[in-house]
């Protein structure tokens, strides 16, 4: 039986920019596979190209040398439009500052990528309605996020990033802003998440957050240099908890 293809895969991918007339390599010959299902955080101190590798896997940077597939496509290969609806369509981002709209209350906001998908308004708020309930905020839907807590924003920004019923979620230091027990809560709710088969990459300087995933890549100058299994430590608990 042949085995089923990875949701994404890195090969000797390297990026490099030029400041100043100067050649600087933010990532270094990476090469891994990212399977369905799976939930592993992306380790380094700043500076290491953990943020650079996020971008390129969330289809924002494409490599100066080697490849991302996804699903088995070499994005490159795609044309800058076709790359972008399959942005919108397959990864969602969650952010360490929520990046929610002001002017906009929560189910809003966790629609508005459902409008670069081509969706009409009316399935647009059902969706987010739903989107809201599984994360435990279907009763603040029309507050502003001046009218929401920091856990709560994270939470619509979580809802945000699955409106669209995306191939990965991206959190790039998703507890970063946030006091230690709230933050342990928006831990929870990944955890949920991935149990119902959700593929979560979290980018991260902060071995707490690894130590709950059950794989942990580490960078180091643009490098790979482990790629570690785990049992996580996070306690299994409901989504809307």
């Amino acid at each position: 039986m042949t085995a089923p293809l990875p949701l994404i895969s890195l090969r000797s991918v390297c990026r490099t920019y030029r400041t100043d007339g100067v050649a600087v390599a933010a990532v270094r010959n990476v090469s891994f596979d990212i399977g369905q299902g799976e939930i592993l955080a992306v380790m380094g101190p700043s500076g290491s190209g953990k943020s650079t590798l996020m971008n390129m896997i969330g289809l924002l940077d494409l490599p100066s040398e080697g490849a991302i597939y996804l699903e088995g496509a070499n994005v490159a290969a795609l044309s800058e439009d076709r790359r972008s609806v399959l942005r919108a369509r397959s990864i969602g981002f969650v952010f360490q500052s929520y990046n929610l709209l002001a002017r906009h209350n929560a189910i809003e906001n966790v629609a508005l990528p459902l409008v670069y998908c081509g969706v009409g308004r009316k399935e647009r708020m059902e969706r987010a309605e739903r989107s809201l309930e599984a994360v435990g905020m279907l009763h603040r839907a029309h507050h502003f996020p001046r009218q929401l807590s920091g856990g709560e924003q994270q939470r619509v920004a979580i809802a945000r990033a699955l409106i669209a019923s995306p191939l990965i979620v991206l959190a790039d230091e998703p507890t970063g802003a946030l006091d230690s027990r709230t933050g342990a809560e928006i831990l929870a709710l990944f955890a949920a998440l991935n149990q119902t088969g959700q593929t979560i990459v979290m980018i991260t300087h902060d071995p707490s957050i690894a130590t709950q995933c059950r794989r942990t890549i580490r960078l180091h100058d643009g490098e790979l240099v482990s790629d570690e299994t785990q049992v996580p430590l996070l306690p299994k608990r409901s989504m809307a908890s």
